[in-house]
């Protein structure tokens, strides 16, 4: 452990030649003042303007930066997800390369986390990004604050810190980068929120555009279905299946009736309506049943639970504990065929009457 760092610093990145050394400048200045060991692990998401030959060359005259290069641009995801399987630290801390994220707050994001925070996520309180960005960014935050349950302003800033526990349980693949904190905090970690120096972006533009909130409304559907509903997806699929149901079922009600006293309800729109609601609500929960069914199959441990830390005695303690054998325990019965009653330990099966024996009290009269 002595060998290797106490900090990692990832940074993904597509297409920033322009600000790769600027950022390896601040970076480096501001671990050096922190006074720990880190390094700097740079993942290049298939850069196409030479990002990938100035890295190299960063690597070449810095012994604390790895580069990782992507064959093309797999996604921000893939590319945390490559960086979270290759760090060596014990605090990851994760940026944006475009100078955005201000690295002189290294030192209050390692402050939280040896404090007891598993996972520290940045706020830009203040951002310097036009409003066809902020305005989708506030909404996007607040649908996901309502429906994850995690009280967070800001889930798409890139400026976040973890303990290398939570990396290593975090699946991260498609748009799930969003989405961390909802993901550590399923799991069991603790989150928690600093607010962050934005800064204005120097070189470059920004590789995310309005589109993105639908992409990512789309994938926090999936991180819900995965988190919350993973292991129940009836629920995620059954309660609006419940509501479409309930709302066809009484539509059909209300149309037998009129039938009842004589109203000619074939040909009214709301005949089809309540038809259509009602086999809509049989697929969705006949879709919940199959993924109960899938759950029951696939599911594993691992994502039904968490476990942060196992307490036991000492090895010399328990070998002292069971030092003397323990008995040899015998082959199990044969099962019992057709419906004979099972066994339990106060009741004995009489082979020749067919009855249940229980000790203390009295037999009852044997079957003809």
């Amino acid at each position: 452990m002595s060998h290797q760092p106490y900090i990692s610093i990832l940074i993904p990145l597509l297409d920033e030649l322009r600000s790769i050394p600027e950022m390896h400048a601040q970076v480096t200045d501001a671990c050096t003042r922190l006074g720990r060991t880190y390094e700097i692990l740079w993942i290049d998401d298939g850069s196409r303007d030479g990002s990938a030959h100035a890295l190299d060359d960063l690597a070449a005259r810095d012994p604390r930066s790895r580069v990782v290069h992507f064959r093309r641009n797999f996604g921000k995801s893939s590319a945390l997800a490559a960086g979270f399987e290759r760090v060596r630290g014990q605090i990851v801390i994760t940026m944006d390369a475009d100078l955005q994220d201000d690295p002189a707050m290294i030192d209050d994001f390692v402050k939280r986390i040896e404090a007891g925070a598993d996972l520290v996520s940045g706020w830009k309180k203040r951002r310097h990004d036009p409003l066809d960005k902020t305005l989708p960014s506030r909404f996007f935050n607040a649908v996901v604050s309502r429906l994850s349950g995690v009280r967070l302003h800001d889930f798409n800033c890139g400026f976040k810190a973890y303990r290398a526990d939570c990396v290593r349980e975090l699946a991260v693949y498609g748009g799930f980068h969003r989405f961390l904190p909802v993901l550590a905090h399923h799991r069991g970690f603790r989150v928690e929120e600093l607010i962050v120096n934005h800064r204005a972006r120097k070189h470059g533009k920004s590789k995310y555009g309005f589109m993105r909130m639908f992409d990512g409304l789309l994938d926090l559907l999936t991180v819900l279905l995965v988190t919350r509903y993973r292991t129940r997806p009836l629920h995620f699929f059954g309660i609006p299946g419940l509501v479409l149901g309930g709302l066809g079922v009484l539509i059909l009600v209300y149309l037998s009736f009129l039938w009842l006293f004589g109203y000619a309800i074939g040909e009214r729109p709301l005949l089809t309506l309540g038809v259509l609601l009602t086999i809509v609500a049989m697929q969705f929960v006949g879709v919940g049943l199959l993924g109960e069914l899938l759950v029951r199959t696939t599911i594993r441990s691992q994502e039904v639970f968490s476990i942060r830390d196992e307490r036991e005695a000492p090895a010399a303690t328990r070998a002292a504990i069971y030092a003397q054998p323990s008995p040899q325990l015998g082959p199990s019965a044969p099962p019992l065929a057709g419906r004979q009653l099972p066994v339990s330990a106060a009741e004995v099966i009489s082979e020749e009457a067919q009855t249940v024996t229980v000790p203390g009290k009295p037999n009852p009269p044997a079957r003809r």
